[in-house]
């Protein structure tokens, strides 16, 4: 199944901004708005919990300042594009533990399926896997060097609904 961002469409129907420029220096990637237009009509969202003041996509947006890793998203539509250095296992694991109280979180973030946080949080609990075909062009750069994936966490994930049906 074809999504409208030129990728394939995971495992449910439907697909689903840190940063300043991306660069091989940072791992601060700001969100291609084409992108992020798309997924807000579908989802219209209300929080972006890791960005700067000039890169938020939402009016309720939370700064390195205010560190969103620590705030509650439980009631919010997320757009999470989370900073892609070695600490994205957090936000992807926070991401994971506010859809169980409430959140739908969306995220932008590099397809490394070998990585830890894929097979812990992503593979098991995320309720839609879009990958997106071709390389990004991230905000103020070039094409990013690293394929990129869509990522749907809501309150009910494939394995809760198959943990809750009694067969």
């Amino acid at each position: 199944m074809k999504d409208d961002l030129g990728g394939k469409s995971g495992f449910f129907g439907k697909p689903g901004s840190f940063g300043l420029s991306g660069s091989m220096k940072s791992n601060e990637w700001t969100t291609p708005t084409d992108v992020f237009d798309k997924l807000n009509k579908a989802y219209d969202f209300t929080l972006d919990p890791c960005c700067t003041k000039e890169s938020a996509l939402c009016e309720k947006f939370y700064t390195i300042e205010e560190d969103g890793l620590q705030q509650d998203w439980s009631k919010d539509v997320v757009f999470m594009n989370p900073p892609y250095g070695r600490g994205i296992n957090k936000w992807i694991e926070k991401a994971y533990l506010e859809s169980r109280m409430g959140a739908v979180v969306v995220c932008l973030i590099p397809a490394r399926v070998d990585t830890r946080y894929w097979h812990d949080y992503i593979f098991p609990y995320a309720r839609q896997i879009t990958f997106l075909k071709g390389r990004l062009k991230f905000g103020g750069g070039g094409n990013a060097p690293f394929p990129s994936a869509i990522v749907e966490f809501k309150p009910h994930s494939r394995k809760q609904l198959w943990n809750e049906v009694k067969i």
